[in-house]
């Protein structure tokens, strides 16, 4: 079995090696060339972005109280026995799906996002001689993979700056998970990565915002169904929808049934916008099936230092406020 593994694993390696030159010098776009235009904060903060702010905070002020219900389905209990013993693979679907995503990236020449091109062979090398240690079966392979997608991360952070960097954090939560797999950290590699991923997701749904005219250029270039609203609602109900998944993933407040219904909504919502999104959310994509597989058994959610419905659900709509409020300026301040 181990024998076939390594087969397997060389054999796709090899084949997407082959197909890098045709590749390599493709010009992927990351949805539009337009320049960014920053709108005023108080066009951001308008009379539909605080309604629906409120709106959303109620209904997840109310999901956790509701979540223990769904566990008496017959289905949410068939999926929960189902899931289950799907766990052991979750490891093995986030270190080759990372590499499938970096395999996706290089062969159409780009690095961890599509707006990232490589543009230089010691890039080149390293993020092969990285997705080539990632399907060897070894954790010390994979902890070597692990350093040089950090060294790859700074590189880019270095061109790009900090701030740029953050719409793609969830990737040194990956690399912190694979980093730390095989050691007495590695139960602490899913809930980091849910913080990892909760947070970059909060934080790239800002930019929808902070400049939504990008991506109503987008919505008109690409004629992307509405459902009947102006691109503007489009752009902000996407945004918020991206939002709530990010943070749901943070505070851990869903159970596994209402997770495939989320994950499902804001997987449609990203293939919407063709083959580039798929580029650049393939990631996120990996991550996401870990979090239905995973569920949320090993996460104490915030809530549960307050013992009382009432406080729960005070608890649950005011931190959505403060931290939709604080991720909003913070993002509008320093990287808008």
């Amino acid at each position: 079995m181990t024998t076939l593994k390594k087969t397997a694993s060389f054999s796709l390696l090899l084949i997407t090696i082959l197909f890098t030159p045709f590749f390599a010098n493709a010009h992927v776009k990351w949805f539009t060339e337009q320049e960014p235009i920053k709108i005023p904060l108080e066009e951001i903060i308008s009379p539909l972005f605080i309604l629906l702010s409120v709106l959303i905070a109620i209904f997840l002020s109310i999901v956790p109280q509701i979540v223990p219900y769904f566990a008496n389905f017959k289905l949410t209990k068939i999926l929960d026995g189902t899931l289950d013993g799907w766990r052991k693979y979750s490891r093995y679907i986030l270190k080759y799906g990372t590499a499938a995503a970096l395999m996706i990236q290089v062969t159409s020449g780009t690095l961890f996002a599509p707006e990232f091109h490589l543009n230089s062979t010691f890039q080149l090398i390293f993020i092969w001689l990285a997705i080539g240690l990632l399907l060897v079966p070894h954790h010390l392979a994979t902890k070597l993979a692990a350093l040089l997608l950090v060294g790859l991360f700074i590189d880019v952070m270095q061109t790009v700056g900090v701030f740029h960097m953050l719409d793609y954090g969830f990737y040194l939560a990956i690399i912190g998970v694979l980093l730390i797999g095989k050691t007495k950290f590695e139960n602490l590699g899913f809930p980091f990565l849910y913080l990892g991923t909760g947070l970059s997701l909060c934080w790239v749904a800002v930019e929808k915002w902070v400049y939504p005219a990008l991506s109503i250029e987008i919505i008109q270039t690409h004629h992307v169904p509405m459902f009947g609203v102006s691109p503007e609602m489009f752009v902000i109900l996407s945004a918020f929808i991206e939002f709530v998944v990010g943070y749901a993933l943070v505070v851990g407040i869903l159970n596994r049934f209402l997770s495939v219904v989320l994950t499902g909504v804001f997987i449609m919502t990203t293939m919407i916008f063709g083959f580039t999104e798929m580029i650049g959310h393939f990631m996120i994509h990996v991550v996401l099936i870990i979090f239905v597989i995973e569920g949320v058994g090993f996460y104490k959610p915030p809530i549960k230092i307050h013992k009382s419905r009432t406080d729960q659900m005070i608890f649950v709509f005011l931190n959505f406020i403060f931290v939709l409020a604080t991720t909003v300026l913070i993002y509008y301040r320093f990287a808008g």
